[in-house]
Order: C-alpha cells, then sequence, then structure tokens
C-alpha cells in the first residue's frame, strides 16, 4: 500500500493526476482505514480544481486521524476560495501538529497578509524564506511585507534577492523602483521601472512609475 502511495505521488509530482488518482484509489481499497490515502486523494482532487471533493477527502481522513497534512490541504483550499480567516485557522492547525515546513509557513503568513495583518504575517514569511532561500515568491512577499511595515531597507534585500532567482519577476522590479523613487533617485527607479516593463510590458503601475521618473529627470 506504502508502494502505491509512492508511485501515485510520483506521478503526482509528474503532473499525471490520472494515474496518480488511480494510484491513490487502489491505496484506499486497500486499506481504507489509512488517512494518508484519503489525503493523497484530496491533494490531486484539489490540484484538478475539484474542491469540495477534496474537502470530502480531507475530512474523511481526519475521522481516521488527526494529521497536520489533512489539515494543510484544506487551508490550501480555503486560501484559493479567499477565505483567508479560515485558511489561517488551518495552517496553524496543520503547524501546532508538527508540519513546519517552508510551505506551511509561507501559506500562513500570507493568510495572515491578506487580512491585513502583516505584523503577525512577518515571522512565518521570514521563516518560509530562511527555509526555502531559492524560493522567489517566498522571498518577493517577504519582502513587500516589510515594505508595508515601513522596514525599507530591509525590504529592498529582499527583492535584489527575488531578482538573483527569478531575474524576470517584473513586480521586484516594479518595488525596488519605488523604493529608490522614495530613496529620491529617480534615474535608478526610472531603470527599474523599465525593468519590469520589460519583464511585463502589461504592468500599468511600472508605465506610470517610469512616465513619472521621465518627467523628473527631464531638464
Amino acid at each position: 500500500m506504502a508502494n502505491l502511495n509512492e508511485r501515485g505521488l510520483a506521478h503526482m509530482r509528474a503532473g499525471e493526476y490520472e494515474e496518480a488518482l488511480r494510484c491513490f484509489s487502489e491505496a484506499v481499497n486497500e486499506r481504507p482505514d489509512d488517512p494518508a490515502g484519503y489525503i493523497n486523494i484530496g491533494t490531486v482532487l484539489a490540484a484538478a480544481g475539484e474542491e469540495e471533493k477534496a474537502l470530502e477527502c480531507f475530512r474523511q481522513a481526519l475521522m481516521l486521524d488527526e494529521r497536520a497534512a489533512a489539515f494543510y490541504g484544506i487551508g490550501t483550499v480555503y486560501y484559493k476560495r479567499e477565505q483567508f480567516a479560515q485558511a489561517k485557522d488551518m495552517f496553524e492547525r496543520a503547524l501546532a501538529l508538527g508540519l513546519a515546513d517552508a510551505d506551511t509557513h509561507f501559506m500562513l503568513g500570507m493568510s495572515l497578509w491578506r487580512l491585513e495583518m502583516p505584523r503577525l504575517a512577518l515571522p512565518y514569511l521570514q521563516r518560509a524564506a530562511e527555509l526555502d532561500e531559492g524560493d522567489a515568491e517566498a522571498l518577493f512577499q517577504l519582502g513587500l511585507c516589510l515594505a508595508t511595515l515601513d522596514y525599507v531597507d530591509e525590504a529592498k534585500r529582499y527583492f535584489e534577492k527575488t531578482l538573483e532567482h527569478n531575474p524576470r519577476h517584473a513586480d521586484a522590479y516594479y518595488n525596488l523602483g519605488v523604493i529608490y523613487a522614495y530613496k529620491d533617485d529617480p534615474a535608478a527607479a526610472r531603470d527599474l521601472f523599465a525593468a519590469a516593463l520589460d519583464a511585463n510590458p502589461d504592468h500599468v503601475l511600472a508605465g506610470y512609475g517610469k512616465k513619472l521618473m521621465e518627467k523628473r529627470l527631464a531638464p
């Protein structure tokens, strides 16, 4: 049965959801009292957009055993539905049960961020960035949170780190441009807004910022 779950996880990582679902379903048929199969099925269904069915599977898993992964799975569905207070509660339960990886910290931080609680979100986003130093999005969101709390120099450092891992991250260029404009360096700000537009020509705010800086630099 463990082999079936392992095979299913391999299929899921490869994006082969139908094969993953088949393996996990077989695992559940062999061991209907093991929550792991239900959690895995729920994860596949959530990835495929079958949210209600995914929630049923996660809840079935919790009826058998309160496992952190099931709470995390429910949290991801709530987050996708923009039910951020419920998502926060689920990620907190997952963390309390020992699921202390980068993803759990990141999703809890993001739920608090979306609830407009940046000061509470900050330590979770910091821990997510520590646990996965190569995750550009975690680095960017940490920078954004720091900027919101007026830790401008620290935010700048994380936007720069974001670009080290993803040189096409338009929002990181844009936010760096805002920081340089704030620091009264319109030439650097203009260049960063231009870089944001190069990465994403539809970035409206970067386009506006670039024009504004060009006006400030005009003789």
